[in-house]
């Protein structure tokens, strides 16, 4: 059982939360409930009703209305119903304890003191928060399929005649504190980001959160969208482990460069500034990390000494050390009384971490961080800065480097969350369940086969087809054959002028993106002569937002442009270029690290 976060947080305006009334119907508050708001033990029985009764599933999807398929299906495997809270203000302890036990309610351990709620209740009260003893209490309850939940008591002691009285009149009615909790399951920096924004998406906002370093765990709080189908009007997310960089992204404190918080006091324009210029040694710091295989001989639950990982690591120990200092201010390790340890960010510097980045960082800080400084000449020129180093296009340059290339598809590998709600996706579905003969999926330039091991691993109805230069097939065999999807696969060596016709769903997975838009006029004219009547073709890219919102997609954009020549795109541009070539833009859905799903098919 977990205890609360020890943070300090916004405190919500008057439009807070309400909770749910009754356990037949939890979803909307009674008139009889209502009429009696000055009950504790009839709220603290709505809401383990409403706790013992609900679906995740069916839950989220009326906390974000608008939230199904395969979006809602990803977000239930990723985070479960596990509490609703309730603020309740007993005349002492023993009649708390009545009303708990009216409910069917019993405590597995002893009331702990609530600081976030404390303090939420001074700063809205005006009262010092050391007049306000408040106390949390998860008493357990079994859910629909005997699951373990809570219902989160937070209690305020109100003797008869107190001056505290006013306080509880006001916050029976309005409920600020009553929200409704999810626990992450697989809680990485990757999947927080998606689950942050998916509510976003859907009209949740950002309402504090905090980290409990007693407990290792990180909290985000949101405000619910307006048209919510539940009488609640908050709701948490709770992720095991240290993610304070992700924390700092939600609270609105955006990281000057990367994993920089902006300067206290205000806008310091000089400051921020010079915080900005220091991005190259960001890239840097992680680059060394991952070179030095620090996340190897690192852990995140025991402390290893400085002069200890020096030794291990074989490097200077001051040198390390100010390494260190550096990284725990970006959220990559953190520094306790036992030394240092490695966060849920570090971990996936660490090879043998699955999901590991430690590739991208390779690259980033290498081969791409040493074109960035020829960005100028890109901007002048219209030349991508890669070609300017080197004298020639970096496709043709990895591939001479063998190392090299085998970094490169590596790094693509990287990134390979982002497929992670794609074979869900209908059009996937619908060839896997189509009567008759078996359907088969064409990957164009699919690299070592990461995309289409996890469709043909999702369907085992399904056959596909890789099309990739010929050094990298022999990797992409390996890779299948690993997953048990290699013997549905056929492979084909060649470029996009190869593309094999007859396939019922095209796959083209951050290809697009690497072009000019006449060079993707050729490959999609290569796509559409090869694509049957019925086929379809999905295409995978981040999107450029229609507006100024901040998006992964206009980092990558300045990336593509200075190392390939390419471009990231919005939807109409894409619809555009679908177009020329008979194909029309079906809808696209949104996947993690800010890809999207475009689905393609002849009118």
């Amino acid at each position: 059982m977990r205890s609360e976060p020890r943070f300090t947080m916004p405190a919500t305006t008057a439009s807070a939360t309400r909770p749910p009334t009754t356990p037949s119907t939890p979803t909307a508050p009674t008139a009889s409930i209502r009429a009696n708001a000055g009950d504790d033990a009839e709220r603290l029985s709505a809401t383990a009703g409403f706790v013992r009764e609900q679906d995740t599933s069916v839950l989220l999807s009326r906390v974000l209305p608008g939230l199904d398929g395969p979006e809602l299906r990803a977000l239930t495997d990723q985070c479960r119903f596990a509490h609703a809270a309730v603020l309740v203000f007993p005349p002492d302890e023993h009649a708390l304890g009545t009303d708990l036990a009216a409910c069917g309610l019993s405590l597995d351990g002893q009331a702990q003191p609530s600081v976030v709620v404390r303090d939420r209740l001074a700063a809205r009260h005006r009262r010092d928060p050391a007049d306000l003893d408040v106390r949390i209490l998860r008493p357990v309850v079994r859910g629909p399929a005997d699951e373990r939940r809570a219902v989160e008591v937070f209690a305020l002691t109100v003797p008869p005649g107190s001056g505290l009285s006013r306080i509880a009149e006001e916050e029976r009615g309005l409920d600020h504190e009553a929200h409704l909790a999810f626990d992450v399951a697989r809680p990485d920096p990757l999947v927080l980001r998606g689950l942050l924004a998916s509510f976003a998406r859907h009209g949740a906002t950002a309402d504090g959160g905090g980290y409990n370093p007693h407990e290792d765990g990180t909290v985000f709080y949101f405000t619910a969208p307006a048209d919510t189908k539940t009488a609640y009007r908050r709701v948490e997310l709770y992720a095991g482990g240290d993610h304070r960089d992700v924390l700092t992204e939600h609270l609105g404190r955006p990281l000057a460069s990367a994993g920089h918080p902006r300067p206290p006091g205000g806008p310091q324009p000089a400051e921020t500034l010079l915080w900005l210029l220091t991005g190259a040694w960001t890239t840097q710091a992680l680059a060394a990390c991952a070179r030095l295989r620090l996340p190897e001989a690192m852990n995140g639950h025991t402390g290893i000494d400085g002069a200890e990982l020096a030794r291990a690591v074989g490097a200077h120990p001051e040198s390390l050390a100010t390494l260190l200092r550096y990284l725990a201010m970006l959220g990559v390790v953190s520094e306790g009384p036992d030394g240092f340890r490695l966060t849920g960010v570090g971990a996936l510097l660490d090879a043998e971490t699955p999901g590991s980045m430690r590739p991208l960082a390779l690259m980033y800080g290498g081969p791409f961080y040493e074109s960035f400084a020829h960005l100028a000449h890109t901007v002048r020129s219209g030349r991508p800065g890669f070609e300017h180093l080197h004298g020639e296009n970096h496709f043709d340059h990895f591939a001479r480097d063998p190392e090299l290339a085998t970094l490169f598809d590596q790094s693509m590998a990287s990134s390979a969350v982002m497929f992670d709600l794609l074979p869900a996706h209908p059009v996937l579905t619908a060839a896997a369940t189509a009567p008759g003969r078996p359907r088969t999926v064409v990957d164009i330039a699919g690299g070592t086969g990461e995309l289409l091991g996890r469709i043909l691993t999702a369907h085992p109805t399904l056959r596909g087809v890789l099309l990739e230069r010929p050094q990298v097939l022999a990797a992409a065999r390996t890779y299948l054959a690993a997953t048990g999807a290699g013997e549905r696969c056929r492979y084909r060596a060649g470029d996009f002028a190869d593309v094999p016709p007859g396939g019922d769903v095209y796959l083209l997975s951050r290809v697009l993106h690497d072009w000019d838009d006449d060079r993707c006029r050729s490959i999609l004219r290569h796509c559409a002569d090869a694509m049957p009547r019925h086929a379809d073709l999905l295409i995978v890219e981040r999107l450029l937002p229609a507006d100024t919102a901040p998006s992964l997609a206009t980092a990558w954009d300045l990336h593509m442009m200075c190392n390939t020549g390419g471009r990231e795109r919005t939807a109409d541009h894409y619809a555009r270029l679908l177009a020329e070539h008979g194909l029309e833009l079906a809808g696209h859905t949104p996947l993690a690290l800010g890809a999207h799903a475009l689905h393609a098919r002849r009118p």
